[in-house]
C-alpha cells in the first residue's frame, strides 16, 4: 500500500476543483504516512472516512480507483 501522503498528492492533481468540504481533509491526509498515524486528535481512518464522505463531487477513473484504495486501507485496517 501507498503512503497516505502519496494518495493525497494524487488527488490534488487529478482533481481540478476541489469541494470546500473535502479540503481540510486532504491537507491533514498529505501529513500522513500510515492508517496508523493521526493527525491532532484525529486518527488516519477518520481523517480517510471524512474524505470519502466529502468527496462525492470528484468523478471519474482516478477517483474511483482512488477512493476505492482508501476503502480497501480502512478495512484492512479493521479487519
Amino acid at each position: 500500500m501507498r503512503a497516505i501522503h502519496e494518495i493525497a498528492a494524487d488527488i490534488r492533481a487529478d482533481w481540478k476543483s476541489i469541494y470546500y468540504g473535502a479540503e481540510p481533509y486532504i491537507a491533514a491526509m498529505e501529513q500522513l504516512d500510515t492508517i496508523n498515524d493521526t493527525y491532532g486528535y484525529d486518527s488516519a481512518i477518520s481523517i480517510l472516512n471524512y474524505f470519502l464522505s466529502n468527496s462525492q463531487s470528484w468523478r471519474g477513473f482516478t477517483a474511483k480507483e482512488i477512493k476505492q484504495e482508501i476503502k480497501d486501507l480502512i478495512y484492512e485496517s479493521e479487519n
